[in-house]
């Protein structure tokens, strides 16, 4: 004898409402073991596998990929052992007519842990009514294949080429819709001419934050071109280093170690202004954040104590950090508690900006791109190579001077990167 028993979508952390179920690992009718992974959600911040609460059997699934589903709503349900369920008498149960199994949504959102089922107020439940025999020709249907889902990058491909996939026919392995199969389809016309797109993930929560902070904190920016032939000259040297030799070094590497230094000498960059305890938070640590353009559009992950870390560390947190973030796989506390921001919009070959701040933080950096430069060194002119940083700060957290101090020390270290030993 078994029952179904619901797992509810659990709260995934950062005030996230809801999710977008993506695929599927499991179909009905499958035997799953207690936190197999059954399946892949994308929230506003990054695509989350999902592990099972229960061992049992698939007995329903209650949501289809690509729908929306909110916090606490039931998307899978298990026929678990009879052991594991509580003894209900066995009662005669009449005919009833094919109705689809439609689960009644939650009366108030229920937070629920990755890993955990939804608590169970008393220890008995109703039995469900006897299934008539169509229930298993449901089953057998939702079991049978369906096309795979276009991955977010060829999402976002399409989505910027203007191309409908819905309009789209796969040349792929089982109809499977290629890169070059968006392409055509915006050649050829099979594109609309306008889209539209519903604002949710990632686009949502980037435009309230993006709103939020510019119409809260008041930003000031300032801007220091320098010459940082030294920090490349370096980087040449630590890449045939038997130390760094298979780590990635780029100039971002230099830039997030100077700039953990150099908030050693202006501690007022590193906090928080808590409007409602109307208080100043000044974190004794670095939870750096590194923006990263990715499919699913801006992510901020960040560096957890990323003070205490030699430059070799800082490299490999950098390749890490951004990789996940790029494949989508940065987990809920990568994405929150960031207390100062890098953005790197110089590999876009962007001299300078303004960017906004990252909502909860006193500043943000922008790196911008490396170029072979006329500049003044040693009393003569010579082609250097020269970057701008551009840095806003909220004016209520940090003075002018404490900006410009702050500015200045990083761009001291990258233009002599000897003071990275001064600053230790």
């Amino acid at each position: 004898m078994s029952r179904l028993k619901d797992f509810r979508l659990p709260d995934l952390g950062e005030g996230l409402t809801e999710s977008e179920l993506v695929a599927w690992r499991v179909g009905v009718g499958d035997a799953v073991e207690l936190n197999q992974i059954i399946a892949e959600v994308e929230t506003a911040k990054a695509l989350v596998e999902l592990p099972s609460p229960f061992a049992g059997v698939v007995g329903a699934l209650y949501a289809q990929p690509g729908q929306i589903v909110q916090v606490g709503q039931p998307i899978v349900g298990f026929a678990v052992e009879a052991a594991e369920a509580v003894d209900v008498p066995d009662v005669d149960v009449p005919d009833v007519p094919d109705v689809p199994d439609v689960p009644e949504p939650p009366a108030e959102r229920e937070a629920v842990l990755v890993g955990y089922g939804p608590r169970v107020e008393g220890g008995r439940r109703p039995q469900r009514k006897a299934r008539s025999a169509s229930w298993l020709e449901r089953a057998e249907k939702a079991r049978e294949p369906r096309p795979s889902r276009p991955a977010p990058p060829l999402r976002k491909l399409a989505h910027d080429l203007g191309v409908d996939l819905e309009r789209v026919t796969g040349s792929g392995t089982g109809g499977l819709i290629t890169r070059d199969d968006v392409r055509d389809a915006s050649t050829t016309g099979t594109g609309a001419r306008e889209t539209r797109t519903p604002i949710q993930g990632v686009r949502k929560l980037t435009a309230e934050a993006m709103v939020a902070s510019a119409f809260t904190a008041p930003h000031a920016t300032e801007f220091l071109t320098i010459d940082v032939t030294p920090s490349m000259e370096l980087l040449d040297r630590l890449r045939v280093s038997s130390a760094f030799r298979d780590e990635r070094l780029t100039m971002l590497t230099i830039v997030a170690k100077a700039v953990c230094l150099a908030v050693a000498r202006t501690p007022a960059v590193n906090s928080h202004w808590d409007e409602g305890a109307r208080e100043i938070v000044r974190f004794g640590y670095v939870n750096l954040g590194i923006a990263a353009a990715t499919p699913r559009g801006l992510m901020v992950p960040n560096i957890k104590d990323a003070e205490r870390l030699d430059l070799l560390s800082v490299a490999r947190e950098l390749t890490a950090l951004v990789g996940r973030a790029r494949d989508g796989r940065n987990g809920p506390a990568e994405l929150a508690g960031g207390t100062l921001s890098i953005t790197n919009i110089g590999v876009f070959g962007i001299d300078a900006g303004t960017p906004i701040l990252n909502p909860g933080e006193a500043v943000i950096l922008a790196m911008g791109a490396v170029r072979r430069m006329p500049w003044e060194h040693h009393d003569a002119v010579a082609l250097r190579h020269v970057m701008t940083l551009s840095l806003s700060f909220d004016h209520r957290l940090v003075d002018g001077a404490e900006a410009s101090r702050f500015l200045a020390d990083i761009g001291t270290i990258l233009s002599d990167p000897a003071m990275l030993l001064a600053m230790v």
